[in-house]
């Protein structure tokens, strides 16, 4: 079974793909789909939404999962941050697969032991639990991290 899990965001949003096999895990691929900051909204959730649904199409996963908003101090980067996560669940049902959402503390849980654990930490555990994975960014570390969240997390 192929797991995508997202990290969504409209300037870089991160995705990665785990297979489950069994209790095993491993590395499918990994990346960011930037966006131009100077291009109108609309036009970069379009650009989101393409790229995406590219990645979808490539690897073909089974079921996907998408880290849930957190509330920033700014209201405006809490609804563009809103809107790109739109963007990525639509993008995942379109596609047909089911959809989980994970809060960042519960992903960070999973992943590393603590809620409180810090970007490092879990992109250290990566490399333990994804030998030899090769990272494009952090943001596509976020994502695999939220897909092994729900590898773990799923019932078969």
């Amino acid at each position: 079974m192929l797991i995508i899990g997202l990290d969504p965001s409209l300037s870089c949003t991160g995705w990665g793909i785990v297979a489950k096999s069994g209790n095993r895990l491993s590395h499918v691929a990994n990346g960011q789909v930037r966006t131009d900051p100077a291009a109108a909204l609309a036009e970069r959730l379009v650009t989101l939404d393409r790229e995406l649904s590219d990645v979808i199409a490539r690897y073909q996963p089974d079921r996907g999962a998408v880290e849930e908003v957190f509330v920033n101090a700014n209201p405006q980067s809490t609804l563009k941050l809103g809107q790109a996560r739109g963007v990525c669940l639509l993008a995942l049902a379109r596609a047909g697969m089911p959809v989980a959402e994970y809060a960042t503390r519960l992903v960070k849980k999973a992943i590393v032991g603590t809620g409180g654990a810090e970007k490092a930490q879990v992109q250290a555990m990566l490399k333990v639990l994804l030998p030899g994975v090769a990272l494009t960014g952090a943001d596509a570390a976020d994502a695999l991290a939220v897909a092994i969240t729900h590898a773990h997390l799923l019932r078969a």
